[in-house]
């Protein structure tokens, strides 16, 4: 029987595939790529949630992550990030007059 397993489980067995993508990713030019966000861009983008599946279901989600999501990905965060300072900022500056 095949196994399932929440995505999060599977990490530690996918390292060697995320290492591989991070170096795809350096050729094509993203040099920030790292495997903790090409992780982070899977589960946010591609699984959405912790869901249940098979490692070579994993595996297979990983290698065909493409360019676009993954810049889509960053660019959010990007934002997302850039707005949560901007809203600390604001607060700061309305409790500093």
């Amino acid at each position: 029987m095949i196994e399932t397993r929440a995505v999060s489980k599977w990490k530690p067995f996918v390292l060697p595939v995320l290492k591989s993508k991070v170096e795809e990713l350096h050729v094509l030019g993203y040099d920030q790529a790292d495997e903790e966000n090409v992780w982070d861009c899977c589960l946010k983008k591609v699984w959405k949630k912790d869901v249940e599946l098979r490692l070579h279901q994993v595996v297979q989600d990983i290698f065909h992550l493409s360019a676009g999501t993954y810049m889509a990905y960053l660019t959010r965060e990007f934002y997302r990030n850039d707005d949560l300072l901007a809203q600390i900022e604001a607060i700061s500056g309305l409790n500093n007059e």
